[in-house]
């Protein structure tokens, strides 16, 4: 199947009130559960590396290029996104390689800031024919701007999508990055108002910390894209711990870290079953 369009996979769920899973490639066996489970699902979704995980690999190409692989050779629509990038380089990088999409985030800035170095990128961005996702209301988990309670104001978030021409908007309504725990309180109310106000696609980030009903109640209140990350990078890690701890002179790491890929796959398939309000 040809890499599908972030902007095309988002508007269909829009249109039908269902959510898209966004689920974040750390290494090549995230990405293989990725759409390994959305295959056994038949639901489309959308492969996102973040700065962070560049940092990590080095250069962008080499885990950009096996995932853009990997969402060609699926069985269902697959986009391949930048997250978080605060680089314009990285994000002109994301966009030369062929991603259909990128967030760039300078929620970090003032509002002005934030403002003018979002729509230079959209535009540079929008001229490739790239979909461009901003923030706006930091939200929390992260260093520095980002702190627990900030919530995106409706009034401001229009005005910031007009002026800036993204094509969707992170909002911060209550979740937070990286939690550990499945607890966080949504404030549906807010997530409506943003919907009435905007018309550009809604972004939930910090979705590990939502348990499953909150992230169906999002959904349904006009979330659509809804990033996960942490919640998967666990699942993950559960396994490989499992699996070393059975089998400690194991070597071979194809003999733990494939258990890990099939256990995330199968989580990666439940979640996208909740997002499309099954």
């Amino acid at each position: 199947m040809p890499l599908a369009s972030t902007d095309e996979i988002l508007a269909a769920a829009r249109a039908d009130g269902r959510g898209v899973g966004a689920f974040n490639v750390i290494q090549i066996e995230h990405a293989e559960a990725i759409v390994a489970g959305a295959g056994r699902a038949g639901r489309p979704v959308i492969l996102q590396i973040s700065e962070n995980t560049v940092g990590y690999h080095g250069p962008l190409a080499p885990i950009g290029l096996a995932s853009l692989a990997l969402a060609r050779g699926a069985r269902v629509p697959v986009a391949v996104h930048l997250d978080h990038a605060r680089s314009p380089a990285l994000v002109a990088e994301a966009v030369e390689l062929g991603f259909s999409s990128v967030m760039f985030d300078a929620s970090h800035l003032p509002y002005e800031e934030n403002l003018a170095r979002t729509r230079a990128v959209t535009e540079d961005c929008h001229r490739a024919g790239v979909f461009v996702e901003a923030e706006l209301g930091a939200i929390g988990g992260k260093d520095g701007a980002h702190a627990p309670g900030v919530r995106t104001d409706p009034d401001e978030a229009r005005r910031f999508a007009a002026e800036t021409a993204v094509d969707a908007l992170a909002v911060a309504v209550g979740s937070s990055h990286a939690m550990r725990t499945r607890d966080a309180v949504l404030d549906f109310e807010l997530i409506g108002r943003l919907r009435a106000a905007l018309g550009v696609a809604l972004v939930l980030h910090g979705s590990s910390g939502v348990p499953d009903s909150g992230l169906a109640r999002a959904v349904a209140a006009g979330m659509t894209k809804v990033n996960i990350s942490t919640h998967l990078n666990a699942v993950f890690t559960a396994s490989l711990r499992r699996g070393l701890a059975a089998a400690p002179a194991t070597a071979d790491p194809r003999r733990y870290m494939g258990p890990a890929r099939e256990a995330t796959a199968a989580e990666v398939a439940r979640l996208l079953d909740v997002l499309a309000g099954r």
